[in-house]
């Protein structure tokens, strides 16, 4: 049987979601119920829509709903963000606007794939650019994070701030400006928090070179490319970089630095049997 088009997904989304959802555990009673799940007059009372206009999604002819009521249905039937978003996409043909979450871990299995990286450095940070997980490999080759106080793990305030790691980048202005460029891109992206707000002013405080960089206003994407340090243990390390989306969270990357030629493995394997 041929699969045809369907024009009301949204509406069959709708109901589906809303006949899965447990009466009794939402505070509901049980009783004189024949089908599965709320009622419309229900949800619509959860989302704090009309009951009559809900009907009319659920069939197809409420018209587009908006931003703000879409967020209200996603809560009124229990979202998840999978779901939330899969919403905003049959409704508004784009996802939901995202929204800056502060995040201090991520899960043991991202760690686990981090670790199994030996001889790649890898780390995963925030849409802030706070480093919140790394492997051994870029404790020995980037730095020890471990060592840094809570609150300091951030790449720009390093980079920015720190004479060191200043020491290691011997192509340090083009990188800098590289940096900043994308930080604007991805802040204008995922929402400016007031932890990104607040950096950027100490930032513009304590680093001259930071404040002139941020007021040129410059933008682009730095997803992939080739790094070049001075360590200071065993000299030139030539490093290629990807950057990946962490699937679910978005305002978590994983960035892996892979060794650019066998001599550049051959200086990253030698940190690591001396650690």
């Amino acid at each position: 049987m041929a699969i045809t088009q369907d024009d009301n997904q949204l509406g069959h989304f709708l109901r589906d979601r809303r006949t899965k959802l447990d009466p009794a555990s939402l505070g509901y009673s049980m009783t004189r119920r024949r089908t599965p799940g709320l009622r419309r007059e229900e949800v619509a009372q959860r989302a704090n829509v009309s009951a009559t206009w809900y009907t009319w999604l659920e069939q197809g002819r409420g018209g587009a709903p908006s931003a703000d009521v879409l967020d209200r249905l996603a809560r009124g039937l229990a979202l998840t963000e999978v779901e939330r978003e899969h919403l905003f996409l049959l409704a508004q043909n784009r996802p939901p606007e995202v929204h800056y979450q502060e995040s201090q871990s991520v899960t043991p299995q991202l760690q686990r794939v981090l670790d199994s990286l030996e001889w790649s450095p890898a780390y995963v940070r925030t849409s802030d650019w706070d480093v919140v997980a790394w492997n051994e490999a870029a404790r020995a080759v980037l730095g020890d994070y471990a060592a840094l106080p809570d609150g300091w793990r951030n790449i720009l305030h390093m980079f920015f701030s720190e004479p060191e790691v200043r020491a290691r980048n011997p192509h340090w202005d083009s990188i800098a400006r590289t940096m900043v460029a994308s930080f604007r891109t991805e802040t204008a992206r995922t929402g400016a928090s007031a932890h990104t707000k607040a950096l950027i002013d100490e930032l513009s405080l304590s680093c001259p070179d930071f404040k002139e960089l941020w007021l040129d206003h410059d933008v682009s994407t730095n997803g992939e490319g080739t790094k070049s340090i001075q360590h200071p243990t065993v000299g030139p390390i030539t490093l290629e970089y990807s950057t990946f989306a962490v699937d679910g969270i978005p305002h978590l990357s994983l960035v892996i630095f892979n060794p650019a030629t066998p001599k550049d493995k051959a200086r990253v394997r030698s940190l690591m049997i001396k650690k």
